[in-house]
């Protein structure tokens, strides 16, 4: 009979069950090539997929928390984005997994945290212990704000997925969400400084911005960024790091990449982009980039061989799978999952 260290090879194939949100990182969920339930529908949160960033990814259905809740066998895990998700789990069977996309201090800055940082850091951990929660980190950053460095996975970006860059439009880029919800996050001020009375465009979800809105869809987004001649990327940090997911998808376009210096970007000085902290500074590599395509076009192929070296899906796909591997191990060795080890269930 296996044991709770030796998973049943159904555990491989089981469904997971995902929650509605950061829809760009969960349409990297496509590269595990595994049935998906994704939870739609939430109270607080938008009805359902939010199309304009990411198609329904294969093999994915939407649901109703209601319909998994009524699920008889375990999922293969249940994969959280934040303690509400894993509150409204707490009735469905299967290995849980929390994903950190942010800092916990640029939360508590942003959310206005009523208790103490590390207060609410020690309930976190006594909460995940007893649901036998397995933590992932997007970066090295978020997971030690939190507290958990033990399982890193990075987002990924696939070059294939981007056609050709032709920058023919000579503004900068950014896309962010909530801009004016989290300046301190994104040095806002800094960004204003630096790039304030060049042509940039901004891309996003971000009410009380006259003239900004978000892309149609993502192959919208696809067209944006193979027309523009560089993308702005700027974090405290303390609070953000030095790249975001949008970051990685404008180097797989094949942009350059300007901001602030940050011990966590994603840009080598000089080769696929610029850094400084000295607004002037910056602003003139910008008007560099402006005036000379040619550049911009060897930073930017620069850029897009850095995230296929670093960031590639194959990555992720090997990374998370072994994510998962370890919820379901720690899941099945405690109280709740003891019972669904030797089910004798279909795979």
């Amino acid at each position: 009979m296996a044991s709770p260290t030796t998973l049943d090879p159904c555990w491989k194939h089981r469904p997971l069950l995902v929650f509605a949100c950061h829809e760009a990182w969960v349409y990297q969920m496509r590269l595990l090539h595994r049935p998906l339930d994704i939870v739609v529908g939430l109270r607080g949160r938008p009805a359902g997929w939010d199309h304009h960033m990411r198609p329904v990814p294969p093999q994915a259905r939407l649901i109703h928390l209601e319909e998994a809740l009524r699920s008889a066998e375990p999922y293969g895990c249940i994969i959280a984005h934040n303690l509400s998700d894993l509150l409204d789990a707490k009735n469905i069977p299967g290995p849980r997994l929390l994903v950190l996309h942010e800092t916990l201090d640029g939360a508590a800055l942003e959310q206005q945290l009523p208790v103490p940082v590390d207060r609410f850091r020690e309930a976190v951990a006594k909460f995940l212990a007893l649901t036998a929660t397995h933590v992932v980190a997007v970066s090295r950053l978020k997971g030690r704000s939190w507290g958990w460095e033990d399982d890193l996975v990075p987002f990924s970006a696939d070059v294939a997925d981007y056609g050709p860059w032709r920058g023919e439009t000579a503004r900068g880029l950014r896309v962010a969400n909530h801009i004016l919800r989290r300046p301190r996050i994104l040095r806002w001020e800094f960004h204003r400084q630096a790039f304030g009375e060049l042509p940039v465009t901004l891309v996003g979800h971000n009410p009380g911005m006259e003239g900004v809105q978000p892309a149609a869809g993502w192959d919208h987004l696809k067209g944006i960024f193979s027309q523009h001649r560089f993308y702005i990327h700027t974090a405290d940090p303390r609070l953000e790091d030095g790249y975001n997911m949008a970051t990685l998808e404008a180097m797989a376009a094949g942009l350059p990449v300007l901001g602030n210096c940050h011990p966590t970007s994603a840009v080598e000085h000089g080769v696929s982009g610029f850094v400084s902290d000295d607004p002037a500074e910056l602003r003139s590599y910008a008007l560099r980039l402006l005036g000379d395509r040619a550049l911009a076009q060897r930073m930017g192929a620069a850029a897009r061989e850095a995230v296929a070296r670093h960031f590639s899906g194959a990555r992720f796909q090997s990374d998370f799978s072994c994510s998962i591997e370890r919820a379901q191990r720690q899941w099945l060795a405690s109280p709740q999952g003891a019972p669904h080890c030797f089910s004798a269930a279909p795979c």
